[in-house]
């Protein structure tokens, strides 16, 4: 439930209770103080006891889940010290940049105390100022090293604005206090502080939904908020089940990006451009896609992503199924809202096809390998060292799940469709084994809704084969048209003339008509 009151905060509901902290577990608990945002810092306190070795190990996560590029958050630590409950001071030593040793802790109370600076305006960084503060807990805690198990509580010192928008449970009784059971779940949980507006919720299957944010600025927020409903429908409705008691969206002001969590999103956004249609199209397909992510990515997800590697971070060869299949179903999902018209639809697909085939990097790394090679090519392939040979598993992979999304129809005859594979791997791998999925099962889960074996299709996941559009394409009935513009190559998605029955019966259904 949102509470308002003097602060408002918004629940992660992973388990029904509370865990309880079992005797003898160490105690953990960080302090949030913010006395001059204009000063773009904050301080973070750490008081910490229960511990029986000698030393314990610091370290800031280098990354957060949701946005996979090192970001070295410790660089924006500074004024660290470490005391007893006494105020005695405690020998560290940092080992690297992220890593903090304090030596001689067995059976003391710890407290630590450390300054964030923050500067950029982006949703996988903290910012502060004089208006709001938003927190990504990645870049705002340490953990201790092998013990990232246990449960933490976290305390905002009260502030000069109203609310707290965060997917932290809230402590019972104590207000702004906050409870994560491990620190994976508190690393999924920003916060945002602020005079933050919400504007009307609505429920899906007696489950709300809200929107909540910063400074959102002057739109038809009615319309706006019936459009949120509709697509959040559509895509409650690909796998067929809630699996939180509440959602929010967390709009937190200026900047670029969003991030998925388990039962929120934290997107960019200022309201600019929502009076056009344009511009509110263009916002309700950001906010499908990060909707989507809390079934892939978040639950339907690969076996690397889970549990995380705060310190290396955590490669996948699928990332074009989290994100580039999401990129897919994002365009599918406001079509199926009634948001878009099929045109629409294509306009949305013939734009990755024309980046991905005018890009060079086509011939030099596969789909796999844009996934794995992200953290130094970027998710668009440009940060590479070496321009022209990478590419974006934006563009390919929503491509290849067209592709393979009719692969399946036309095997099945039209019963089964790219829904199918979705609804499996999040009934069996989330559901049932409570665990991700390896690339061998993802193929194999799609061989089991197609009914034939994909070894072949799969190669042009695995390779640098070159997509064959003519035969995939043409099992809904679809062709590419190609024109020369500017010395490019421009495609454009046609209807082929006189269809089968068979291809008219796919077209339809993919197009929900």
């Amino acid at each position: 439930m949102v509470t308002v009151t003097r602060y408002c905060s918004f629940l992660l509901l992973i388990a029904c209770t509370l865990p309880a902290w079992s005797q003898g577990n160490p105690s953990i608990k960080y302090t949030i103080t913010i006395p001059d945002p204009g000063s773009h810092r904050y301080h973070v306190e750490l008081q910490t006891q229960g511990w029986t070795q000698d030393s314990l190990v610091l370290k800031m996560p280098r990354w957060t889940p949701g946005y996979y590029q090192i970001m070295d958050y410790a660089k924006a630590v500074e004024n660290f010290t470490a005391s007893d409950a006494k105020g005695k001071s405690i020998s560290f030593a940092k080992r690297s940049d992220n890593q903090i040793t304090l030596k001689g802790i067995r059976n003391k109370s710890l407290v630590v105390r450390y300054t964030i600076i923050t500067s950029r305006q982006f949703v996988a960084s903290c910012y502060v100022d004089a208006e709001r503060a938003y927190l990504t807990p990645a870049g705002s805690f340490f953990y201790v090293d092998g013990f990232l198990h246990l449960p933490v509580s976290v305390e905002i010192v009260p502030t000069p604005w109203k609310h707290i928008a965060t997917g932290l449970e809230p402590v019972q009784g104590k207000a702004n206090h906050f409870h994560a059971p491990d620190f994976d779940i508190l690393y999924d949980c920003p916060i945002l502080i602020g005079n933050l507006e919400e504007l009307p919720s609505f429920t899906i299957n007696t489950i709300p939904h809200r929107f909540v944010g910063y400074n959102m600025g002057t739109f038809d927020k009615q319309l706006f908020m019936s459009n949120l409903q509709r697509i959040t429908t559509a895509a409650v409705n690909i796998i067929g089940d809630i699996p939180y008691k509440h959602y929010t969206y967390i709009a937190i002001g200026p900047g670029r990006g969003g991030i998925e969590h388990l039962n929120n999103t934290t997107v960019s956004f200022d309201g600019a451009g929502l009076n056009t249609p344009d511009g509110m199209n263009r916002m309700m397909n950001f906010l499908a896609h990060e909707y989507f992510h809390h079934y892939n990515v978040k639950r339907i997800r690969p076996y690397e992503l889970g549990p995380f590697d705060y310190d290396k971070g955590s490669r996948t060869n699928l990332l074009w199924v989290s994100e580039g299949l999401t990129v897919y179903y994002e365009y599918l999902i406001v079509k199926r809202a009634g948001l878009v018209d099929a045109q629409t639809l294509f306009t949305f697909l013939e734009g990755n096809i024309n980046s991905h085939e005018n890009n060079p990097g086509r011939f030099h790394q596969s789909l796999s390998q844009s996934s794995y090679n992200t953290w130094k090519d970027g998710p668009f392939g440009t940060q590479g060292e070496e321009p022209g040979k990478a590419i974006s598993y934006y563009d390919k992979g929503p491509i290849v799940g067209l592709l393979l999304d009719f692969n399946i129809r036309h095997a099945t005859q039209n019963k089964k469709s790219l829904d199918d594979v979705m609804r499996l791997l999040y009934w069996k791998y989330y559901k049932k084994k409570q665990r991700g999925f390896t690339d061998a099962e993802f193929e194999q889960t799609c061989e089991e809704v197609a009914g034939v074996p994909l070894g072949k299709f799969f190669e042009f996941v695995y390779t640098t084969r070159e997509l064959d559009y003519g035969q995939y394409l043409g099992f809904a009935g679809l062709t590419l048209e190609e024109t020369t513009v500017n010395q490019k190559r421009k495609l454009t998605l046609k209807q082929v003339p006189q269809p089968s029955a068979l291809q008219t019966e796919i077209l339809k259904a993919w197009l929900g008509e």
